[in-house]
């Protein structure tokens, strides 16, 4: 099959390896009160732990997508309502930080208040999915 992977140990750790940096530059943006990129780094965060998941389960490459949501189901973990809900939320920091037309509402709504709220449940995501690894 074209899309195995012969060592799936080694680019699953490539993805929670590139995940754990992203978590640490996520963390000085947010230090620095660069809220809107923080949160985008944020995504990256939780995007590329399902993507190390679905290769560790799957022994294939990881999808192209930014689609949380998506990454979820093709990793196979069962994830509550709640954690859905901020999956779908954490998915249009991809969207809202990378468009320009996007951007300046995306500025607006990255108070300290709101940027604190999604930090913090980006950092409990981020550990609940490590313990799944």
């Amino acid at each position: 099959m074209e899309n195995e992977i012969i060592d799936k140990e080694k680019i699953a750790q490539h993805w929670i390896s590139r995940s754990d940096s992203d978590f640490e530059t996520m963390n000085n943006l947010m230090l620095s009160k660069d809220f809107n990129w923080a949160l985008f780094i944020g995504h990256l965060v939780i995007e590329r732990l399902l993507k190390a998941i679905i290769v560790k389960n799957t022994g294939k490459h990881a999808p192209l997508t930014h689609d949380l949501r998506r990454l979820v189901k093709l990793s196979g973990l069962i994830i509550e309502e709640e954690q859905i809900r901020w999956l779908d939320t954490i998915s249009t920091f991809n969207i809202n930080a990378r468009y320009d037309d996007y951007k300046q509402e995306f500025y607006k709504k990255c108070t300290p208040d709101y940027a604190i709220n999604w930090f913090t449940n980006i950092k409990i995501l981020r550990e609940w999915i490590k313990k799944k690894l």
